[in-house]
């Protein structure tokens, strides 16, 4: 004991043990805890033998608790001999049932009507008593197997009795009577031998043909059937509803399903194909009896099911409320009468009805909802691309309308609702915002619907600017407005589906009106000038980084549009305009360098980046001003090149835009010699860079050497395999050679790279000729032998050409 420690404190001090010991305690209790699950899994397997086998004597329980590692032993589980018990019974009963249709097909002939009427009665009354008799000796599986019998020969019974009895009686008529016989038959059945789970579902199948078969043989209308159906529904769901047990439930749930939706088809075709109101009626009661019986089967059901029957019932009750008044109307009104009645059914929040009836009516409302928006969609897409598609040229001068600018897209005449219809489903979502309903779960929803409500708000502007054919002026006035509303709504909220959404259609309207200003000269000024201004103050103001550096680079290219409008109006040609684009790449080279968060100032970058292409792209037309804007690149580059962080991607672009400045520069002067302008200038970038690797040996030799040696080697290359004359070729070969060996010995990796390619350039240049004759004087079959060797060569070879790659590759990284 350490002095000065008082015995009597030992007790109280708490034992912490060291890792070992406190790894053998958890070793313990992790398999003190699998002996535990073995245990229950044990217990588990001979509860399921019991219950799988009631008759026979259950097997004593294991130990309640055995020994806490003991391997306790599994019960044993009869689900092999039972399943194997399961198909005998299967395939004796499916036999039995194919001799007795065997029998009754080709035997029945051989016999008289006595002989034929009593073997049939015979066989099935004893079918039908067997299960009885085997249910009381503990046989439930022969039973239900025997019993399937029975039931396949009652329906051999029907059709005989219809072949004797009664053979000049209507099939269809007669198999309406036997099926709903055989469904009384069957039920009663089930009743009696309760144990006995084949005959109610049976019975439950049997019951979907009497109405059907009914209507067939009265040959009633498509709406009798439909009727016919919808009943035939009714009692299934009056089944699935209150039936015993869950085969019965599931059987009349599938059997609701089927002839609900065959039935709510054919009502919606008579509904929509109706001449008017008067011969919407009779399917519109259809269609809402069909919702009331989908709503009242889905009111007990399980919560899919009732989910699926509220989506039935609403769609229904909006089909049969809105087909009726739009029978008369065209069809782009009789969508917003739809619409209105499917916001209608958000209402179902006001009444007590059960929470998973009350979402599948509500996404029944969303589903119109979102069909309708779906269907004026188009009319919001002309709005915004449809100048593109325009034939007239740019600044052909401005249109008298937004249609004539925005071109046939769409038939305007079969339009006129799109804007209400966009603003009912606004309205919509700006009410479910406001007051979303207790029902439903949030977990986000509010703001999704504030998301909806901005972007169909929106929409709805577009669209009752182009149904309306607003003056071009006003056009681009409102829709400039609409980005700068969709703008400041984003800029002042968090990272959440509204500031998404409403950054989403700020592009997408800037796009739109951006196209739509190309028609008039001055409105292709003011709209590229405004839009640069908007995002460029946005991105300034946003509180998001996100949203800042997509505003930002938003305004980045939108002002490029501004040079590009300018040099248009001057008259300028694409490669004058070019250098008036990199003042674009100035600007955000000056305000990168500004902005304190990389978040956003490497994307305002990349934009200018961007635009310096765009720059070199109008230029490539003419070499002079290609070389200029290769120059003034290079200039921003090395600006940028200044800040630390930059340096290392910025130096090596900004020498290489220098030296393909010089090389377009010189090729565009008609220059044969260039060794005469680069080898001064290779001289004293070889100084500089010479200067910087003593300062700091970490340098690397391509950023030291690299544009020093390019500078002249390049173009003399390229000038050498134009060159027939030996002269140049011997001395640029001669130079490289120089230059090679000096990188290897100082081991420096650019002198060795650029000189060896230059050296196996210049020396493929002259033995080109050499080789060509060559590969002419061998025979054809030589140069795939000689291949077909170096393959074989390498092959057996290959794991020391492996090592001795991986060694060059090793000695060339240590290299600077």
């Amino acid at each position: 004991m350490p002095p000065g420690v008082s015995a009597a404190t030992l007790p109280y001090m708490r034992h912490v043990p060291p890792p070992a010991e406190e790894l053998a305690l958890l070793d313990h209790e992790l398999a003190r805890l699998d002996a535990r699950r073995l245990q229950l899994l044990s217990r588990r397997a001979w509860l399921l033998g019991v219950l799988r086998a009631p008759a026979a004597p259950p097997p004593p329980p294991p130990a309640p608790f055995p020994r806490p590692y003991a391997q306790a032993a599994p019960a044993p589980v009869h689900a092999p001999a039972r399943g194997a018990q399961n198909v005998l019974l299967v395939l004796g009963g499916l036999l039995l049932a194919v001799a007795a249709i065997a029998f009754t097909l080709f035997s029945w002939g051989e016999m008289g009507i006595a002989g034929r009427s009593a073997v049939l009665a015979v066989v099935t009354a004893g079918a039908l008593v067997a299960p009885a008799l085997l249910l009381g000796r503990g046989l439930p599986s022969t039973a239900e197997a025997v019993a399937v019998l029975a039931l396949v020969l009652t329906v051999l019974d029907a059709i005989a009795l219809h072949a004797v009895a009664a053979p000049g009686t209507d099939g269809l008529a007669f198999s309406a009577v036997a099926s709903a016989v055989l469904v009384a038959v069957w039920t009663l059945y089930g009743l009696l031998l309760g144990r006995l789970r084949s005959p109610l579902p049976a019975a439950v199948v049997a019951g979907q043909f009497p109405l059907v078969f009914t209507a067939w043989a009265v040959e009633a209308s498509a709406t009798g059937f439909a009727w016919a159906l919808l009943v035939t529904a009714a009692a299934d769901v009056v089944v699935a509803s209150w039936g015993r047990g869950p085969a019965v439930r599931v059987t009349a749930y599938t059997g609701a399903v089927l002839t609900g939706l065959i039935s709510l088809a054919l009502a919606l075709v008579l509904s929509v194909s109706a001449d008017g109101v008067y011969g919407a009626v009779g399917p519109g009661a259809l269609l809402l009896a069909g919702a009331v019986v989908a709503v009242a089967g889905a009111w007990r059901a399980p919560a899919p099911t009732a989910v699926l029957g509220g989506v039935v019932g609403g769609l229904a009750a909006v089909a049969a409320v809105g087909g009726v008044p739009g029978a008369e109307l065209p069809w782009h009104w009789a969508v917003l009468v739809y619409l209105l009645c499917g916001a209608a059914l958000s209402a179902v929040v006001r009444f007590r009805v059960p929470r998973h009836v009350a979402r599948g009516v509500l996404g029944a409302s969303a589903s119109v909802v979102a069909a309708a928006v779906l269907w004026a969609a188009p009319v919001v897409a002309a709005a915004l691309l449809g100048p593109a598609s325009v034939p007239a040229g740019v600044w052909s001068g401005a249109p008298g309308g937004l249609r004539d600018a925005v071109g046939p897209a769409v038939p305007w005449s079969g339009s006129a609702s799109a804007p209400v219809v966009l603003m009912v489903a606004a309205g919509l979502t700006a009410a479910l915002h406001v007051r979303w309903p207790q029902a439903l779960p949030e977990k986000g929803w509010r703001i999704a619907a504030a998301a909806g409500t901005a972007v169909l708000g929106w929409g709805a502007v577009l669209a009752l600017l182009a149904v309306a054919d607003a003056p071009y002026a006003v056009a681009v006035g409102v829709e400039l407005l609409l980005v700068a509303v969709v703008t400041a709504l984003s800029v002042r909220r968090a990272a959440d589906a509204l500031a998404v959404t409403s950054v989403v259609c700020a592009l997408v309207g800037a796009l739109g009106v951006g196209l739509l200003g190309l028609a008039a000269e001055p409105a292709t000024h003011a709209v590229s000038v405004t839009l640069a201004l908007l995002f460029a103050a946005a991105a300034a103001t946003a509180r998001v980084p996100a949203v800042r550096s997509v505003l930002a680079c938003a305004a980045v290219l939108c002002a490029i549009a501004v040079p590009c409008a300018v040099g248009a109006s001057l008259g300028w040609g694409a490669p004058h305009t070019a250098p008036l684009v990199l003042l674009v790449t100035a600007a955000t080279v000056f305000v990168g360098a500004r902005l304190r968060e990389p978040a956003v100032a490497l994307p305002v970058e990349l934009a200018g980046a961007f635009a310096a292409v765009f720059a070199l792209g109008l230029s490539v037309t003419d070499a002079p001003f290609l070389a200029l804007v290769l120059g003034l690149c290079g200039v921003l580059a090395s600006a940028t090149a200044l800040r630390p962080e930059r340096r290392s991607v910025a130096g090596g672009l900004a020498a290489a835009l220098f030296v393909a400045a010089a090389w377009v520069r010189l090729a565009a002067s008609g220059v044969t010699d260039p060794e005469a302008y680069t080898l001064p200038v290779s001289v004293a970038a070889f100084a500089v860079g010479h200067v910087r690797r003593r300062r700091n040996p970490a340098t690397s030799s391509w950023v030291a050497y690299g544009p020093a040696l390019a500078m002249t080697m390049a173009p003399s290359l390229l000038v050498a395999w134009g060159d027939p004359h030996w002269l140049r070729p011997l001395l640029l070969g001669v130079a490289a050679l120089a230059v090679t060996l000096a990188g290897a010995r100082l081991r420096l990796q650019a002198p060795l790279v650029l000189g060896g390619s230059v050296l196996a350039l210049d020396g493929l240049h002259e033995l080109a000729p050499h080789v060509v004759q060559v590969f002419d004087a061998l025979p054809r079959w030589a140069p795939p032998a000689l291949a077909g060797l170096l393959l074989l060569a390498v092959g057996a070879t290959y794991e020391q050409r492996l090592r001795d790659a991986r060694r060059v590759r090793e000695s060339f990284g240590r290299m600077r």
